[in-house]
């Protein structure tokens, strides 16, 4: 389920790590490292593992397009709206096409405009249908995020793939803590670096990503 290469549409975005490189921030494997970090302890822990976990224990579809209101408005970025909008309708697209409990509900609000199928949200809804318990769905989420900044990485040729590993290896540590930790009770973010890079991918030259 956290494989970067399952059909999610993931592969399509890289959550500014494109602007960062070619503004020469984000250079080599220590800076892919401390974003990947940065992303894991800023966003995912405070802000996508809550979204996860109200959205695995809420009771219909109208709780889901109540969290999908939350993460719209918290997220400033309009590429970073978008980007998790596509990422969470394309993982539920592949889940439907499985026949994954509570999937078709949510997929039909979606097409009704009463949802919006945010990544974490439609990770939650996912994840539970499929028999995950929640500790299994939070480490999956924060390795799915992982995997896809190491993904992204060697696509823009800042790590090679064994690297790639190696550095996943690592950042399973950092996984590992925020998953002991209490969450906050109410969601926030704070990756300003990559908020801006986001922001001004729309207008760079480079465009391999969405984002």
């Amino acid at each position: 389920m956290g494989d970067s290469s399952f059909p999610s549409g993931g592969f399509a975005f890289s959550w500014g790590l494109e602007t960062l490189k070619a503004d020469g921030i984000v250079c080599d494997r220590s800076g892919v490292e401390a974003f990947a970090r940065s992303q894991l302890r800023w966003r995912w822990a405070t802000a996508d593992r809550l979204f996860l976990r109200r959205a695995a224990d809420a009771r219909g579809v109208g709780e889901l397009a109540k969290l999908d209101r939350e993460v719209e408005v918290m997220t400033l970025a309009g590429e970073l709206r978008d980007g998790s909008r596509r990422a969470g309708r394309s993982l539920l697209r592949a889940h439907g096409s499985m026949g994954t409990p509570g999937v078709a509900a949510y997929r039909t609000a979606i097409a009704g405009g009463d949802a919006m199928g945010h990544l974490p949200v439609a990770q939650g809804v996912v994840w539970h249908g499929m028999g995950m318990a929640m500790d299994e769905i939070e480490a999956v989420s924060a390795y799915a995020m992982a995997a896809g900044i190491a993904q992204a990485a060697v696509r823009l040729a800042l790590l090679g793939p064994l690297e790639a590993q190696s550095m996943l290896s690592i950042l399973r540590e950092d996984m590992a803590d925020l998953l002991v930790q209490v969450p906050p009770k109410r969601p926030y973010a704070f990756t300003p670096a990559a908020e801006i890079a986001v922001m001004r991918h729309e207008r760079g030259h480079e465009r391999l990503f969405a984002n």
